[in-house]
């Protein structure tokens, strides 16, 4: 037998109840909800109570009976007749505000969980309810819903990773570390709560702390955030092999950035391992540049060349250059200098390097073939 939420059978129980008077079949109801049909059950419930019923406990029922069938439209429906029969019922208004909320009206369920709280101020679950309706952490709103969710139950883990999240974006990295250590505390075994100590732990450079509960981590399972900052605290405290022992281990499982790359390059300066320093360098400046650079300086050129501006866009081109040798480069480089520049030496030049660029063979085909013509022609009229 399937185990029903508290709601399903104090539902269930009312409906015995009302059984006694409208006839309904009772067996036929518990199978629905011992079955999750609600939607089957919702239908004969209206059936039976009629479309226009008054009651307050029918329309609640057809309410949670749609509700739980993902009828939002007609579960509405119901909850606004009963919000409209008995205005201020907590369960009536948490259930208006989920609907709107499911249907991405925010703002309508910010507005009835704001009458929850004018009803109930110290309610807990409706402060977390609407800090979660705000995306970013850094809308005003979200961090007081947050402070007074945690000023109401600061062992809620959930609550407090967001706030301390809030507070770090805040740089009040001593907020979100106490904020933390009480919900840890309550849940010691919370490894949510632990992976979000860590980077804030390194922020107010307590190290050794981050080494422990980092290694302690990493014993369950590979995680590259919590390597991350297990091997910063490994630099910090000077301890270099074991920082670049885990810094390669992101390597390896390709989640290194111009961070970790910079922090690795440190490492091995420190160990007086210039060599291996020199390419991580190399390594570091690599990360930083996206490789989309020479293309943007591309477009860039070509916007020049279009409007005449040939100096701009021979500028731009070459920049371009300077990121990578991108075989388009080379290609716009050569059409510049030969038909709007008449540079013919320097165009056969860029010619030439367009095609060693090893340009796509497929994608590019009436370029290449362009370029090869016009070195032919340019040799025949020496």
């Amino acid at each position: 037998m399937k185990k029903f939420t508290l709601v399903a059978v104090g539902l269930i129980c009312n409906i015995f109840t009302f059984g006694q008077q409208l006839a309904l079949d009772k067996d036929k109801l518990f199978d629905f909800y011992q079955n999750q049909r609600y939607a089957e059950a919702a239908e004969y419930l209206k059936q039976n109570y009629g479309e226009n019923t008054d009651d307050l406990k029918a329309l609640t029922q057809m309410g949670y009976c749609f509700l739980m069938a993902g009828n939002n439209v007609d579960a509405e429906k119901y909850y606004l007749k009963a919000n409209s029969l008995q205005a201020k019922s907590l369960p009536i208004l948490f259930n208006l505000a989920s609907i709107n909320n499911r249907r991405g009206n925010t703002d309508k369920a910010k507005q009835y969980y704001g009458e929850i709280v004018k009803i109930d101020s110290n309610n807990f679950i409706v402060y977390k309810l609407l800090a979660n309706l705000y995306n970013s952490n850094k809308d005003s709103l979200k961090r007081v819903y947050l402070l007074k969710a945690n000023k109401l139950m600061p062992n809620d883990g959930d609550v407090a990773v967001d706030l301390a999240e809030v507070h770090a974006l805040y740089q009040d990295y001593g907020k979100a570390y106490d904020v933390l250590n009480v919900a840890i505390e309550a849940d010691s075994e919370n490894f949510v709560l632990q992976r979000t100590k860590l980077p804030i732990a390194n922020y107010l450079k307590k190290y050794d702390e981050v080494i422990v509960a980092g290694e302690a981590l990493l014993k369950i399972g590979p995680d590259a955030a919590v390597i991350k900052d297990v091997a910063k605290a490994y630099y910090f405290t000077k301890k270099y092999d074991k920082a670049i022992a885990l810094f390669t281990q992101l390597e390896k499982m390709q989640m290194q950035n111009e961070n970790t790359l910079y922090y690795t390059t440190l490492c091995y300066r420190y160990l007086k391992n210039f060599k291996m320093a020199a390419m991580y360098a190399k390594k570091t400046i690599e990360e930083g540049i996206s490789p989309n650079i020479p293309n943007y300086y591309a477009l860039l050129g070509l916007a020049y060349e279009e409007n005449q501006q040939y100096s701009l866009a021979n500028v731009a081109y070459k920049k371009g250059l300077f990121f990578d040798t991108h075989p388009t480069l080379y290609y716009r480089l050569a059409i510049l200098y030969d038909t709007k520049l008449k540079q013919v030496k320097t165009a056969k030049n860029y010619y030439k390097l367009y095609l060693k660029s090893k340009p796509d063979v497929k994608i590019d085909e009436q370029e290449i073939k362009f370029a090869q013509a016009r070195i032919e022609q340019m040799d025949l009229t020496k």
